[in-house]
């Protein structure tokens, strides 16, 4: 699409198709599947910087703390900048915002390497000391802020993509990021075993480069945003607040996936730390490559036969089938076993992901679906570095040991067998369980009824003005209309 189109879809022209209450461009298609493929490759580009640290290490240091740590780490910065990254999504036109992403990770990645180069490899791998955090921390921020781009694909699926069609998009979103983390766990564990750190940072900053070029190319037809003035940072956060308060139910949904959230923290401490136990690092990346295409096909499932007249409740039998998943998958310390487990549960995460999304993009306003979306992130975030927090330490220190010792191994060995994980295999058999008992749990709630009627009473559609609304404008819940009540 030309300048000259997209301004012309900016200032409200004709050139629009009406969907519903959505005003959707004539290009929009074409448009959402650039920024979706350059999204993608923006996460591959992070997740890979991430997960390589991850690998580097586990094997330099066999610590389960750390890795745990910067798992937990990750996660918190996520929770602590959600509401702020959809503020700024709600403020700022999305190719804006998505740009300003962009050249932030760079120069993060840039920073990182600089102090690879200067700072010797013993000292940045003493978890003890201060480099290792700087280091650890300056990887992970510019990957968090990659998040900023996702809340931003979220709201372009409301702006591009016609009401009917929006949870066949989401699905695809879920596909793609199947195939995003296929490429990022083979090539992590490739580019540690072969190349080593140094190595796998040149890799993202040239590939960095690469998705800022692409992005420059790409113009997103979107209303034009009108700013007031005397709007403050703080009060708009608040009004994100209370844009989730002013939706019956929505509260409830974000509660329902924070508590998946939790055991999802487990996985985030354990996973890789157990899989690195049964393979070698190079072919660990390349388990978690082959296990992703449960991604792919999960999202596929979901664009082709959407999620049920009920995402909700959808949603909450994955979760559950998720927990029967991770309550079993490691009961044999057989390599076999943990794959396919895997696989599986990468193929639910995609609806799981899909059903809260398509909830939100239905029943909020497009002018604050940023902010909702954000707080949703800041709150769901913040589950699984509680978990992985506690889980890591009290796995390296307590649970590890104990199921090592004859102890354990008598209380445990009928069910959990034996082997050199077994006590990673016990907190994992835990949250499981955990995980069931709250899925289903929700489902006899009162919420989880009320937010099932709010969805099915919600407009077929969520207004997307030709004109903008100024940012910042909403107000407090009061005076709000109250959608799908």
């Amino acid at each position: 699409m030309s300048r000259d189109e997209a301004s012309a879809v900016e200032d409200g022209s004709p050139e629009t198709q009406t969907t519903g209450k959505a005003t959707v461009p004539d290009s929009g298609h074409r448009a959402f599947l650039h920024v979706l493929v350059n999204t993608a490759v923006a996460n591959v580009v992070t997740s890979f910087l991430w997960f390589a640290l991850t690998f580097w290490v586990y094997l330099e240091t066999r610590s389960v703390l750390a890795t745990g740590l910067i798992g937990g780490a990750y996660m918190l910065l996520v929770s602590f900048f959600g509401l702020f990254f959809g503020v700024l999504v709600d403020r700022y036109r999305k190719h804006a915002v998505m740009l300003g992403s962009t050249l932030f990770t760079l120069l993060c990645f840039g920073l990182a390497g600089t102090m690879f180069l200067l700072i010797p490899e013993s000292e940045l791998l003493d978890i003890s000391g201060v480099w290792f955090w700087i280091f650890a921390v300056v990887l992970l921020i510019g990957a968090v802020v990659e998040q900023l781009r996702n809340i931003a694909l979220s709201t372009t699926v409301t702006l591009l993509v016609p009401a009917d069609k929006r949870v066949n998009a989401n699905g695809l979103v879920g596909s793609v990021q199947g195939i995003a983390f296929l490429v990022t766990s083979v090539f992590s564990g490739l580019a540690i075993g072969m190349l080593g750190m140094g190595g796998t940072i040149i890799i993202a900053l040239v590939a960095i480069v690469v998705v800022l070029v692409h992005l420059l190319t790409i113009r997103i037809p979107e209303p034009r945003i009108l700013r007031e003035g005397g709007h403050t940072g703080l009060s708009e956060m608040k009004a994100g607040v209370a844009a989730v308060r002013a939706t019956r139910g929505l509260f409830a949904l974000i509660l329902f996936t924070t508590f998946n959230n939790l055991t999802g923290g487990v996985f985030m401490a354990l996973m890789d730390p157990y899989g690195l136990t049964l393979f070698p690092v190079e072919i660990w990346g390349v388990v978690l490559g082959v296990t992703a295409t449960g991604f792919i096909i999960g999202g596929a499932l979901v664009a082709k036969f959407g999620l049920g007249k009920n995402p909700i409740r959808t949603m909450l039998v994955l979760v559950a089938c998720t927990g029967v998943l991770g309550a079993t998958f490691t009961l044999r310390e057989w390599w076999w076993l943990y794959a396919i487990g895997i696989w599986i549960f990468m193929m639910l995460m995609p609806a799981v992901e899909a059903a809260e999304q398509t909830v939100i993009q239905r029943v909020v306003p497009f002018e604050t679906q940023g902010r909702v979306f954000g707080f949703a992130m800041t709150f769901e975030a913040a589950a699984a570095p509680i978990t992985a927090f506690m889980i890591a330490p009290m796995a390296e220190f307590w649970i590890i040991p104990y199921m090592d010792s004859r102890a354990g191994q008598d209380d445990w060995g009928w069910l959990l067998g034996a082997g050199e994980a077994r006590g990673i295999a016990l907190v994992f058999l835990v949250s499981g369980i955990a995980s069931i008992l709250l899925a289903l749990g929700a489902l006899c709630t009162r919420s989880y009824r009320r937010l099932s009627l709010a969805y099915a009473q919600a407009p077929g559609d969520a207004a997307v003005t030709g004109q903008g609304t100024p940012a910042g404008s909403i107000g407090e819940p009061e005076d709000l209309p109250e959608r799908g009540g």
